[in-house]
């Protein structure tokens, strides 16, 4: 089930606002199990893998806060949740990836190839497991107390404005909204809005954009000019996608009186690449922002530390998107324009100087656009 299809619009979400707001409580549990419904619409064995992680990190947040907890204890606990999450991760979206590409290794060598598993991709696991993570982090720093009611936290990581394709929103910034949050119309009105802005960016924007993108990239050898005319309207349709969908689920969670953090903001106005994944997907990146650079030191060490903290992290990006080599490459390029942006010292704000500011939009503009040429190749041939 998708926002755009008939059967959301016109039965589902028209049912799970009028149940709601008639509940006088109990609106977390009903949330988890419309959210449950939603997500096992496509594929309801998913709904149990989902329950499992969302277990695993409940567990993990009580073990590294019980009493007379040590830190080696705490530290085992931490690990057993990010590493089952990890894992979960790994096999469902990853696990093809390796098998193929251990395939063509062995047909390079005239080995015989091997089939050991169809892996059916659940929707939606990288953005319910990287939730689902942050909290078992933000409880071993003690930045987060842990959850008492398995069912608030099951409605955090299950629910379905912002479980399909994010914003991925953190329990430290909703953990009061799941024990109290405000109902009015005024709020009801401004995530109806939104909802409608980023549904009319998906289908009057991103729709016809995409379809004038596919028909010249299906073409041999398209004209230099319509490939340069693909390659903006593909821009144009993944941020009118990406956003529109933002937006979207923003709205639906402002209708049922949550605040989720922006995850768009003028992208394309940016000045620079270090701008640029400022305001692009802002809670991804400044999810690995958080739980990997800065762990692996940030920019506390020597330049060559820094520099290889960030393509570690725009590598992973990458692939984060996607299991194919085309988003590994992609992650790598955005990794090194950061890394020449920080050698060279370019201020990340651009130039007071209007005509600076515009010269430095324009090449951010065309970096940008490049790297979708990338992130839409099928392979690397």
């Amino acid at each position: 089930m998708v926002f755009t299809s008939h059967i959301f619009l016109f039965y589902f979400l028209p049912f799970v606002l009028f149940v709601y707001y008639l509940l006088p409580r109990g609106r977390n549990f009903f949330l988890l199990c419309a959210s449950y419904v939603f997500y096992g619409w496509w594929q309801p064995w998913f709904v149990f893998l989902m329950f499992f992680a969302t277990w695993v990190n409940y567990l993990g947040g009580i073990a590294i806060t019980r009493p007379g907890a040590t830190g080696r204890s705490r530290k085992l606990a931490l690990t057993l949740s990010v590493g089952v999450s990890l894992s979960l991760l790994g096999f469902f979206k990853y696990f093809m990836f390796l098998e193929n590409n251990l395939n063509d290794l062995l047909a390079l060598l005239g080995s015989e190839t091997f089939s050991i598993y169809v892996v059916t991709l659940p929707i939606g696991i990288s953005f319910y497991i990287f939730q689902s993570l942050s909290y078992s982090v933000d409880v071993y720093r003690g930045e987060s107390p842990p959850v008492r009611s398995f069912f608030d936290f099951a409605c955090y990581v299950a629910l379905f404005p912002q479980l399909i394709a994010g914003p991925i929103v953190r329990y430290n910034t909703i953990a009061d909204q799941l024990v109290e949050r405000d109902h009015t119309v005024q709020k009801f009105s401004s995530g109806t809005a939104l909802f409608i802005l980023g549904f009319a960016k998906k289908i009057l924007l991103a729709n016809p954009m995409g379809e004038i993108a596919d028909s010249v990239f299906a073409a041999d050898s398209p004209a230099t000019l319509d490939a340069w005319f693909a390659v903006t309207a593909y821009a144009f349709q993944i941020y009118f996608d990406f956003s529109g969908y933002s937006d979207m689920a923003i709205g639906l969670g402002t209708m049922f009186g949550f605040t989720f953090p922006e995850n768009f903001r003028r992208p394309y106005s940016s000045v620079s690449i270090t701008d640029f994944w400022r305001r692009w997907h802002i809670t991804l990146s400044t999810w690995f922002r958080d739980y990997l650079y800065v762990p692996l030191g940030g920019s506390r060490g020597s330049q060559r530390e820094t520099l290889r903290n960030l393509m570690i992290v725009f590598i992973l990006t990458g692939l984060w998107h996607g299991a194919n080599w085309t988003f590994i490459v992609w992650g790598a390029y955005y990794g090194v324009l950061i890394c020449l942006e920080r050698v060279t010292n370019q201020r990340p704000v651009g130039d007071a100087d209007v005509s600076a500011r515009a010269a430095r939009r324009a090449v951010t503009l065309l970096l940008v656009m490049f790297g979708w040429v990338i992130f839409r190749a099928v392979d690397m041939s």
